[in-house]
């Protein structure tokens, strides 16, 4: 009699995906832990590129003190197998490892058996490994680009060539050039289909001028609320209640890096005041020059 095993084919283990939490708080939408460094611990290398310096360095200290005790065990399991070594010395064990995993090479202690070489063989290789990603991760870290802008903390909207313009401010912190800066603004609402289901929709919003060669000093971002804007017949009241978010976008090629930098913002319902206008920051000086005064970059009134 021949018997037909049968293979029962085995169920994916199911993974437990974790929950991401969303609410507003004060007019803003908000997603718990986004940004949080500690939010990567299922991604190592983002985490250790989000984590901050002095846990950076501090776990870079850790790993080179565990890494030693581990081969300096090693040596101690091999007997007395390194010259000039006291015997069953912890400390001698370990600091012959920091001097091989370094490739400093003293000379005062070296292994004398072929225990020992071996050991040796392994941790050079992972010294090696060690230093060039540990030397990776620092460089990515220095070396990626940021961009220091700021945004008004509040949005407006009020009559600009007899038309209601939403309008915002943005400022280059730093004294050089932003080159080909482009801005982008997104608005994402609550709706309802005919169906009855429920949506988060994003709609674009056009800009009068969304791109600028050079951004240097402060830029005043408007969106006309004509017929065609997403925000044509809201009000505030309507804002609120579909929890209306502006999304900010900014992009641009750091001059003194020549990388692309970015930066962002957003807006909630709270964020945008209505019938309210940005103090002037430009202002004439008596021998004919202009200056900025970004003392008052954030500051608002209202309409007469």
């Amino acid at each position: 009699m021949k018997f037909r095993l049968k293979r029962l084919a085995r169920k994916p283990r199911q993974r437990s995906q974790p929950i991401i939490h969303l609410k507003f708080h004060n007019g803003n939408f908000e997603i718990m832990g986004l940004g949080v460094w500690h939010s990567y611990w299922r991604d190592p290398y983002h985490l250790l590129l989000t984590i901050p310096w002095t846990g950076f360095v501090l776990l870079i200290f850790v790993f080179y003190v565990a890494i030693n005790t581990v081969f300096a065990i090693a040596y101690l399991l091999g007997g007395d197998c390194i010259t000039n070594a006291r015997p069953g010395s912890f400390f001698d064990a370990f600091f012959f490892s920091v001097q091989t995993l370094a490739s400093i090479g003293y000379g005062a202690m070296y292994p004398k058996t072929t225990y020992a070489n071996i050991i040796v063989t392994i941790e050079a290789i992972v010294g090696v490994m060690g230093i060039a990603v540990m030397t990776g991760l620092a460089f990515a870290r220095f070396s990626r680009p940021t961009a220091r802008v700021i945004f008004s903390r509040v949005a407006v909207i009020l009559p600009h060539d007899g038309v209601p313009t939403l309008m915002f401010r943005a400022a280059n912190q730093r004294r050089n050039l932003i080159l080909e800066a482009q801005m982008r603004v997104y608005l994402m609402r609550d709706e309802v289909t005919a169906e009855g289901h429920f949506m988060r929709r994003i709609y674009d919003l056009k800009l009068l001028r969304q791109q600028t060669p050079g951004f240097i000093l402060s830029w005043s971002v408007m969106h006309v609320i004509d017929e065609s804007s997403p925000l044509y017949g809201m009000t505030s009241e309507s804002l609120s209640q579909t929890n209306c978010l502006l999304m900010i976008s900014l992009t641009g090629i750091d001059e003194t890096v020549a990388q692309v930098v970015h930066a962002r913002h957003s807006y909630g319902a709270n964020d945008i005041l209505w019938n309210n206008r940005f103090v002037d920051i430009l202002h004439h000086a008596s021998d004919g020059h202009r200056y900025i005064d970004y003392s008052h970059f954030h500051d608002v009134l209202p309409l007469e």
